[in-house]
């Protein structure tokens, strides 16, 4: 018994744009679109959420409260105490990377100098009466009377060197014969020279350190 092999051929036409497909013509495809542009580099400076005596438990602690405010806003958590102590200066608490080319910002953006190193040019760091200093919940410090006296400790030349014996005994001391280096942020510095007793209740700014 012979067995045939029928063979059975269909033809099917294509739409023309499915011609194109198969071809591979991508000369009239839309050319993708841009990458974003990158998000801006700033060290961004911002106020604790309440003032705080000449005691906060140390610069430890300080700079503990500002990496977990920073933290509980959703912001990269890089933060430090703008603070000199007995075992540190100011100038060099930002990582040396981030000193000369990043500028330093409020919490909106609004430049407030052109890098970290124009804090310490000696003439006690002017700022712009008109930019808004933030704390981490948003509150502008110099308008909302939560902060009744704008002034905030820093216990630094303006050099951004420690300054011995004004720093309220490394951040742990809150009696009024102790004093501490701050600023009378209304003078229009913000490393003013001004000696006053550690029980002030004055603002504390936390400074981001670098970007990762």
């Amino acid at each position: 018994m012979e067995t045939h092999i029928i063979r059975i051929t269909f033809f099917c036409e294509l739409p023309k744009e499915s011609h194109h497909l198969l071809e591979g013509n991508t000369a009239s495809d839309p050319p993708p679109p841009p990458p974003p542009p990158p998000l801006p580099v700033q060290l961004t400076l911002v106020a604790l959420n309440q003032p705080h005596s000449g005691d906060m438990m140390g610069v430890d602690a300080a700079d503990r409260m500002c990496f977990e405010q920073a933290k509980a806003m959703g912001l990269p958590p890089h933060y430090r105490a703008f603070l000199s102590s007995g075992r540190q200066d100011l100038l060099h608490v930002v990582h040396p990377l981030s000193r000369h080319a990043t500028p330093v910002t409020n919490l909106r953006g609004d430049v407030m100098f052109r890098n970290w190193h124009a804090v310490f040019s000696g003439d006690g760091a002017p700022i712009d009466a008109r930019i808004p200093i933030y704390s981490f919940d948003g509150r502008d410090v110099l308008a909302d009377p939560f902060w009744p006296q704008k002034s905030v400790w820093h216990g630094s030349a303006t050099r951004g060197l420690r300054v011995q014996d004004k720093h309220c005994e490394a951040w742990r001391a809150d009696h009024m014969s102790v004093t501490g280096l701050s600023s009378n942020l209304l003078s229009g510095r913000l490393l003013g020279q001004q000696t006053r007793s550690c029980s002030n209740q004055y603002i504390v700014l936390c400074i981001e350190t670098h970007k990762t």
